[in-house]
């Protein structure tokens, strides 16, 4: 089946959770109204269901391929970028003074999870893009950002980012391409880089890639990386595009899921050293490049909800189709479509409930970023940053953990048929088993959670997201019904799991590091379902009052929370547990390195 995208809830979530009034209130955002953002949805739908999405399969059964240095899109996917790029997709929420549309994250956000739902190897392009102009845009020059911003804002090129090395993955202290400095002001790169996305391609006239690399005199470990813009093909005063600079794509790797997405192997340097421009200042670089990282590992997390959301889709529409058994309850002589049976409606619910939830974070989490940005009072901005930056790893790390669960449902679902490729089933699921490892892995996530965004505040905005929490289930149980009476009783507990949970990593994090860091993934997941849980009770009071408006819409919205609060929110307590009763030298750090 094709894709449809759900423009309703996504419509409800920006304007009723992620408060879309309030962002079209923030200077240059006065147009970002609910008429703009449908009207931009709309024709985003368009473009994936028609475009995009049907190419998902071929893309998969027909990867792009190297030959003598040179990398071959897909069939059909350099015409769908250049309908992408000339429809202004790829400028969406950039500065217009670069030529972009300038709309608030709010409104691309959605769009970004529909092209990830369509065909997640093609939005791969646009995402490594993004990171590439946010990233020029915080420390470029002015020469840097007139050169090449407007350019990767177009689509007229793309854009990369280039830190993993062979012996240098999450450890980017190990990194060894190195950076000389030239007479001209420019640099010479030499070094080789692995796992670049899109790294080589025919889809755009030209790449720039991003380049972590060390200068001949900088410090030692993360203190000594920067950054340098280094293009495919050089690119002349005028604008124009030069020889091929020294960049060569020696090979791209076998995959077992986005197999449209070339991941590039690049060599610099082999020929006398790839020309390579500054970005800010040196042995700043990873500061630098934390902007683009920061945006990737955001976006990432959308990917994750877009491809739960493609499978549940297909999960859903088989299970309608699929007749198989008589029901249990003896309601019917005859085998019944699957979705009558309990166990298939437990896992569709759990599905959609899983997904609506991560959508609602992911978009709240975007306004707070408009915010970030825009707001016009100092203290204003400077909380909603701090809001942003904490929901950031929960994003990534729980949306792309819950992607392998909910299209691992979809093969369950369709049974024996989803282990079947032709289904494409299994292409969902082979899709998102990479999100939870990319950009920072789920641990590496946990520890940014943990660390920089629990610890050095000493949990003050941790706190307050639990405050806000409360303040929610106050309103729950003044509500009448078994939705609000199952939502209390278990956002509740879950709310007293993560605040003890939050006090644990505060108490014992300097004395039993290791205790504490063992439970990250935990205190990460337990995050994401607890916050997840607050947007969809947020939705539920929402819902009720409008039922009469669209009862299916929002009769469902009702029943998925309940769904949410009854089949998810319950896991919140296993993780406390797994958490809080960690201590050092028990249970897995017993275990010496000879017993594993």
């Amino acid at each position: 089946m094709s894709y449809a995208a759900p423009l309703k809830d996504m419509l409800f979530v920006m304007k009723e959770l992620a408060g879309l009034d309030d962002v079209a209130t923030l200077p240059g955002f006065e147009d970002a109204n609910l008429e703009t953002a449908q009207a931009v949805l709309e024709e985003a739908a368009k473009l994936c269901s028609d475009v995009l999405a049907p190419l998902n399969a071929q893309g998969d059964h027909n990867p792009s391929t190297w030959k003598d240095g040179s990398v071959s899109a897909s069939p059909g996917f350099t015409e769908a970028f250049r309908q992408y790029a000339e429809g202004g997709w790829q400028g969406l929420q950039h500065p217009v003074a670069y030529d972009g549309q300038g709309l608030p994250k709010l409104i691309s956000t959605p769009c970004v999870e529909m092209l990830n739902a369509s065909n997640l190897s093609f939005a791969l392009c646009p995402l490594l893009t993004d990171g590439a102009i946010e990233a020029l845009l915080t420390a470029g020059s002015d020469t840097l950002k007139q050169t090449y911003v407007p350019k990767l804002v177009s689509g007229e090129w793309t854009g990369t980012m280039n830190l993993t090395e062979p012996q240098a993955g999450s450890d980017l202290a190990l990194l060894r391409t190195r950076a000389e400095r030239q007479d001209d002001g420019n640099y010479r790169v030499f070094g080789t880089k692995i796992f670049i996305t899109w790294g080589e391609h025919d889809m755009a006239r030209n790449i720039v890639h991003l380049v972590l690399a060390r200068t001949p005199d900088a410090p030692e470990g993360i203190k000594g990386i920067s950054l340098f813009v280094v293009p495919k093909f050089l690119v002349a005063a005028d604008g124009s595009l030069g020889q091929r600079n020294d960049v060569e794509c020696v090979s791209i790797e076998h995959k077992l899921g986005i197999k449209a997405s070339p991941t590039a192997v690049l060599q610099f340097g082999d020929h006398g050293g790839a020309i390579g421009h500054l970005v800010g200042e040196e042995n700043r670089g990873l500061e630098y490049m934390f902007v683009m990282m920061n945006a990737a590992r955001f976006g990432v997390g959308v990917q994750g909800i877009g491809v739960s959301d493609r499978a549940y889709q297909q999960a859903a529409a088989y299970a309608k189709e699929r007749v198989q058994s008589r029901p249990v309850d003896g309601s019917a002589r005859n085998s019944v479509a699957i979705v009558h049976h309990p166990d298939v409606r437990r896992m569709l619910a759990s599905m959609r409930a899983a997904t609506e939830a991560a959508r609602a974070l992911a978009y709240v989490a975007a306004a707070h970023s408009d915010m970030a940005h825009a707001h016009a009072d100092e203290a204003e901005r400077n909380q909603h940053k701090a809001r942003y930056e904490f929901f950031v790893p929960i994003v990534k790390g729980w949306s792309t953990e819950m992607s392998v669960d909910v299209t691992s449902l979809g093969i369950q679902v369709h049974g024996g048929m989803g282990y079947i490729e032709e289904t494409g089933a299994a292409q969902l699921y082979r899709d998102a088993r990479i999100l939870p490892i990319y950009e920072g892995t789920t641990a590496i996530q946990a520890n940014d959670l943990i660390g920089r965004k629990t610890l050095l505040d000493g949990g003050a905005v941790a706190r307050a997201v639990l405050s806000d929490i409360a303040a929610t289930i106050e309103q729950i149980e003044q509500r009448e019904g078994p939705a609000f009476r199952s939502t209390q009783r278990y956002l509740k507990q879950g709310a007293r799991s993560l605040e003890a949970a939050v006090a644990f990593v505060l108490e014992n994090a300097k004395q039993s590091p290791n205790a504490v860091y063992s439970g990250g993934v935990a205190y990460l997941k337990l995050a994401g379902i607890v916050l997840g849980g607050w947007q969809m009770a947020r939705a539920l009071l929402v819902a009720t009052d409008k039922l009469d408006e669209d009862p299916a819409f929002y009769g469902a919205k009702i029943s998925t929370a309940q769904c949410y609060a009854e089949h998810i929110l319950p896991q919140a307590s296993a993780l406390e547990a797994a958490i809080v009763c960690a201590k050092e030298n028990e249970g897995l750090l017993a275990l010496s390195e000879d017993q594993f």
